[in-house]
């Protein structure tokens, strides 16, 4: 459920209707609904329930937004970070240090300095190399990083390649028939206090299987380290739930997954940890557009809008659907090709695609939107950086401003030598 609904023929976000912020200011812009943001948390941390000790921490290279990171921080959520940056934003938003996580497999000596300065609770180890970088660093500055070691189960997520994560052949972890020798290698290391496993095997997944899959094989890894005279303490199972982009598309539901993480995990005897992102993001935005016109084509109309691959890179990256509709419906529909104006083939939405009847002017929404979404904005074609906006009830605030063109350039400098 989100709050995004039709009121009197007109679409809101929550009690706004869309197009006083088109008006106020322009297109395109994400909409953020906080109501959503704060639900969809509700939701996932009552599906969890029955674990007894558990931190969840929302995946931030979803939707790294300071006042998203806000609301979530305010409903009790921690924060799984791959970045510096993406830990000094959740540090600004209020966020414990000691409720951060940093995963990624290319930690930088400067980056794990500034984790280790700023405190946070844990580092997910992705490989043997690092975790000995690791420890010499911390080791060097008399601390103790708390850690895990993220594990490569070999498992098919079942998602697309480019967000399948677990399969031997990805980047992440190490893998699960050496984890036990690298495990023992590490946690004998000063600087470092190896107290657990991860694992994530991959982005939207809509089928609990392979999820379960994964955890068995991290219970049979736990035992089998205890059983070698390691304390395992703490257990990382990632993110990776699905959410319905398609009308109609039923996925698994957080109360479904929170019954098997209790039943797989009972008798672990650890804390769990959960890294949601694109569950508790996805649809609480919406990417706000214009129509710029509509273009007659060889079989069908191209109804090209401003926004672009560069404001939403998911369809050109992936093939990514967003369901797409009319702020405004005149009841009548139409089947064309959604485009975006850059210079570039791979700026389409659709092709072929059933929708609202549309004309030059008019303002239509990219559904599902709020992960993954303004997060990997670009300026290609230098067209400056798209606007965020945080819906609240019946008011409504810019939380991240439109960057032109032109203050990007303002960064560039020539040399002297070509003035």
């Amino acid at each position: 459920m989100d709050h995004f609904a039709y009121r009197d023929g007109v679409m809101h976000a929550e009690d706004v209707p869309l197009p006083l912020i088109a008006e106020a200011v322009g297109t395109p812009v994400y909409v953020y609904s906080r109501a959503t943001l704060e639900r969809h948390a509700r939701v996932f941390r009552e599906a969890l329930a029955d674990v007894p000790d558990k931190l969840i921490a929302f995946a931030v290279k979803s939707n790294p937004n300071l006042a998203v990171l806000k609301v979530l921080g305010a409903q009790g959520m921690g924060a799984d970070v791959v970045s510096v940056g993406e830990m000094r934003r959740a540090l600004a938003a209020g966020i414990a240090p000691e409720m951060i996580v940093f995963s990624g497999v290319g930690k930088t000596a400067a980056e794990m300095v500034a984790a280790l300065d700023a405190g946070i609770g844990q580092f997910n180890i992705e490989s043997e190399e690092e975790g000995i970088e690791l420890a010499e660093i911390a080791a060097a500055r008399g601390m103790t990083a708390q850690c895990t070691l993220r594990i490569n189960p070999d498992v098919d997520a079942g998602t697309h390649d480019k967000i399948s994560t677990g399969k031997a052949d990805n980047k992440f972890g190490v893998p699960i028939s050496e984890a036990g020798q690298i495990f023992g290698k590490l946690a004998g290391l000063p600087g470092v206090n190896l107290r657990g496993v991860a694992v994530h095997i991959g982005s939207q997944l809509a089928d609990l299987a392979p999820l379960e899959t994964a955890f068995a094989k991290l219970g049979v890894l736990v035992q089998a380290l205890r059983g070698a005279g390691h304390e395992v303490t703490h257990v990382d199972l990632g993110g990776g739930l699905g959410v319905p982009y398609r009308v109609g598309e039923v996925l698994p539901q957080p109360a479904e997954y929170g019954a098997m993480v209790a039943r797989v995990t009972k008798d672990w005897g650890v804390k769990l940890i959960f890294e949601p992102g694109r569950v508790i993001a996805g649809n609480a935005g919406v990417l706000l557009t214009r129509v710029v016109r509509v273009k007659r084509g060889i079989k069908d109309p191209f109804v090209i809008v401003d926004a672009a691959m560069n404001d939403l890179a998911r369809p050109a990256l992936y093939g990514a659907y967003h369901h797409f509709e009319a702020v405004q419906p005149k009841g009548a529909q139409m089947t064309a090709n959604i485009v975006g104006p850059i210079c570039e083939t791979g700026d389409t939405f659709a092709m072929g695609r059933e929708c609202d009847l549309l004309e030059a002017g008019d303002l239509a929404v990219f559904r599902t939107a709020g992960a993954y979404g303004a997060t990997m904005a670009s300026s290609y074609n230098s067209r400056g950086f798209v606007a965020e906006v945080l819906v609240d009830g019946d008011k409504f605030a810019v939380v991240a401003d439109r960057i032109e063109a032109g203050a990007i350039m303002d960064a560039e400098r020539v040399p002297e030598w070509l003035a």
